[in-house]
């Protein structure tokens, strides 16, 4: 399936936001990308180029493609809740982001790969759809045959991550799933009702 292989950086700074984690880059070039840079003039954007952007800031940030997040959200319009809420809510029990939020990658495109190739369990069977939708009380953990692989041991140790909905046990390298997250704790800056009102349309 076709993903996002460009320059992360130049995204980051369209948005003003290291969407992709730590970015060294962004740090010392945080304005918009463009010849002139910081001293360009930009014009008021419109009320569907802001939701337009922040649909695509959640999209970027999530890894999904189009077709994948607009079905998202038509399950999220028929599911019970406010239809934003449920649409992040979707996008962080998506496997991949949640070996992302568990720390067995540093990055949710390196999350997907590991889920891809086969290096990740869900209830102990093998899962390889990144976007495979975890429920409350599904245990993720490493393949026996992955847990020695350094991309993961270095991943680990350099994780501070603690989420309240996610318990992580080291010693067996799995975690739970605990509950679908609350909006309030899930700590990705995206205007949510914006992407609402763009669908709406």
């Amino acid at each position: 399936m076709a993903r996002y292989t460009g320059p992360k950086t130049k995204i980051a700074r369209k948005f003003g936001q290291a969407i992709f984690g730590d970015d060294k880059a962004f740090e010392k070039r945080n304005y918009p990308p463009g010849q002139h840079g910081n001293a360009r003039r930009r014009g008021k954007k419109s009320e569907y180029s802001v939701q337009l952007m922040e649909k695509q800031k959640a999209k970027y940030t999530y890894g999904i493609l189009e077709k994948q997040f607009r079905n998202m959200f038509k399950r999220a319009t028929s599911a019970k809740g406010i239809t934003g809420e449920v649409l992040l809510q979707s996008c962080e029990s998506r496997l991949d982001n949640v070996v992302y939020r568990m720390g067995i990658s540093p990055s949710r495109s390196g999350a997907r790969q590991l889920v891809s190739h086969r290096h990740i369990t869900v209830n102990g069977e093998k899962v390889n759809i990144p976007s495979y939708q975890l429920k409350a009380g599904d245990v993720v953990g490493v393949r026996e045959k992955s847990k020695s692989l350094e991309a993961i041991q270095n991943s680990l140790s350099n994780s501070s991550n603690v989420f309240e909905w996610i318990t992580w046990n080291t010693s067996t390298m799995e975690g739970t799933y605990v509950a679908v997250p609350a909006r309030i704790q899930i700590p990705e800056q995206i205007n949510e009702q914006l992407i609402v009102e763009l669908y709406s349309k």
